[in-house]
C-alpha cells in the first residue's frame, strides 16, 4: 500500500515541524512557564490573582487567534502566501521568546504581554502548517503522515524539556523555580523551534492555490463574507467543525487543566511533571498506532474510539478524591495519565487529517484558518466551563465531570458526518 511507503523529503521536513513548536507547547504553555510566571514574575501577587491572570493571557492569545485566523487563512490562498504566513508567524514567536527571559522579576504585565503575543505566533504558524498538509502528501498517506507529526512532536519535544529540569534540579529551587535556569531553558526552547524549523522554511512548497490576484487583500476579504455561504456547500464540513468543536474543548482542557487539578488532588510538582514527562513518551508510540489504525480501518471509527477513551478519563478523573488510600490513588493517577497518553496525539492528528479529505484542496488555508478558529475558541470555552461548575459546586472533580458533555456531543455530532474515505 502507498501509506506504508517510506517518507517523502517533502513529508519529513513537514513532520520536523512539529519537533520544532512541540517544546514551546510543552515547555512554555504546559510545565515550566506557569510556575516561572507565578514563582517569579507574579511573586507580589495573591495566589488567585497569578492564576486568574495567567488563564486571561492564555484565552486572550487564543481570542486574537481566533479573530485572525479566518483573514489570514483567506489571504494565504494565493499562490506563494502560504510560506511567506508561516515563516513569519514562526520567526516572531521564536522572537518574542527569546524576547522573555529580559524581563525583570516581578514585571509580570510585561511577561504576560510577550507570552501571549508568542502563542500568537506559535498558533499562527500552526494555521499555515496545517494546511500544508495536504501540499506534502496524498490523501491515502494523510492519516499516517499527520500522525507521524504528533508523535515525533511528542517524543521530540521531550529533549529540551529534560535539559530544562535538568538545569532546574541542577540549581536546587527548594520549594520555588529558580529564575535564571528557567530563563536558560526559555532561550533553549526558542532556539529548538527555530532549528528544527529550518527544514520546513526551506524545503515546503505550496502546491494548491487559487488563481492569482491582483488585488489579493480585497479579494480575500470578499472570500472572508462569503465563506459561510461556501461551507453550507460542504455539509459534512460543517457538521466535522461543529463535532471537532466539542470534543477537541474537552481534550484541550483535559491537557491544560490537568496539572492544577492534580495540585487540587495534593501530588507534588515533581510528580507532576514526571507524568508530564511520561505522557508525552508514551504518546510517541500511540499516535503512530492511531495512524496505523485509521490506515488499516476507518479514520472515523478510530478517532471514535479516542473519544470514548476520552469519556472514560473524565469518569476516572472524577472518582479520585473519593480514593482514600495515597498509594492506589497515586496508581490511579498514573493510569489516567496512560489514557490520556494513548490517545491524546492520536485524535488531534486524525482530526487534522480527516478534515483534510472533506476540504477542497484549492482553498486548504482558508478552510484550517476556520479549523483553527474553532479550536481555538474551543480553548477558551473549556476551561471556563470547568472552572464554572467547578466554582458553583465548590469542587473541581464537579468541573472534571462536565468535561463528558463535551466528548458525547462531540461524538454524536461526529458520528453523523459522511466520508467514503474516512
Amino acid at each position: 500500500m502507498e501509506s506504508n511507503m517510506r517518507m517523502t523529503r517533502e513529508e519529513r521536513d513537514w513532520i520536523l515541524y512539529d519537533v520544532a513548536n512541540s517544546a514551546f507547547v510543552l515547555v512554555m504553555v504546559t510545565a515550566i512557564m506557569p510556575i516561572y510566571f507565578k514563582d517569579v514574575m507574579a511573586v507580589d501577587l495573591q495566589p488567585h490573582v497569578a492564576t486568574a491572570n495567567w488563564g486571561f493571557a492564555n484565552a486572550a492569545a487564543s481570542l486574537i487567534l481566533a479573530l485572525l485566523a479566518p483573514v489570514l487563512g483567506a489571504m494565504a490562498d494565493y499562490p506563494g502566501r502560504k510560506k511567506r504566513f508561516f515563516v513569519g508567524f514562526v520567526i516572531a514567536g521564536v522572537l518574542l521568546n527569546l524576547a522573555l527571559p529580559l524581563v525583570p522579576a516581578g514585571q509580570w504585565l510585561p511577561c504576560l504581554l510577550l507570552f501571549a503575543l508568542a502563542r500568537v505566533g506559535w498558533a499562527g504558524a500552526n494555521i499555515f502548517y496545517d494546511a500544508f498538509l495536504i501540499d506534502i502528501t496524498s490523501l491515502e498517506r494523510m492519516d499516517l503522515t499527520s500522525a507521524r507529526g504528533y508523535a515525533y512532536g511528542y517524543i521530540g519535544s521531550v529533549v529540551p524539556f529534560v535539559a530544562v529540569i535538568g538545569l532546574i534540579l541542577f540549581a536546587g529551587g527548594g520549594d520555588t523555580l529558580p529564575a535564571t535556569p528557567a530563563r536558560i531553558g526559555f532561550v533553549i526552547v526558542a532556539l529548538w523551534w527555530l532549528c528544527f524549523s529550518l527544514p520546513a522554511m526551506r524545503g515546503l512548497r505550496q502546491i494548491h492555490a487559487l488563481p492569482a490576484s491582483t488585488t489579493p487583500f480585497r479579494d480575500s476579504f470578499r472570500r472572508l463574507g462569503n465563506i459561510m455561504t461556501e461551507i453550507r456547500r460542504h455539509p459534512q464540513v460543517f457538521l466535522f467543525l461543529i463535532a471537532y468543536f466539542f470534543y477537541i474543548d474537552g481534550v484541550d482542557t483535559v491537557i491544560s487543566m490537568a496539572t492544577a487539578y492534580g495540585r487540587d488532588l495534593g501530588f507534588s510538582v515533581s510528580m507532576l511533571i514526571a507524568v508530564l514527562l511520561f505522557i508525552q513518551i508514551v504518546a510517541f508510540p500511540f499516535a503512530l498506532l492511531y495512524g496505523r489504525l485509521a490506515d488499516r480501518f476507518s479514520t472515523k471509527a478510530i478517532l471514535m474510539g479516542g473519544i470514548l477513551i476520552y469519556c472514560l478519563v473524565t469518569i476516572c478523573a472524577f472518582l479520585m478524591p473519593s480514593i482514600a488510600d495515597p498509594q492506589l490513588k497515586n496508581a490511579a493517577f498514573w493510569c489516567i495519565a496512560f489514557l490520556v497518553a494513548s490517545s491524546m496525539g492520536g485524535i488531534q492528528a486524525l482530526s487534522r487529517s480527516l478534515f483534510g479529505r472533506l476540504i477542497p484542496p484549492e482553498k486548504s488555508t482558508e478552510f484550517y484558518g476556520f479549523y483553527n478558529v474553532f479550536g481555538k475558541f474551543a480553548a477558551i470555552t473549556g476551561p471556563f466551563l470547568m472552572g464554572l461548575v467547578g466554582r458553583l459546586s465548590g469542587e473541581s472533580r464537579w468541573g472534571v465531570l462536565s468535561l463528558l458533555v463535551l466528548f458525547v456531543l462531540g461524538a454524536l455530532v461526529l458520528s453523523r458526518v459522511r466520508l467514503e474515505a474516512a
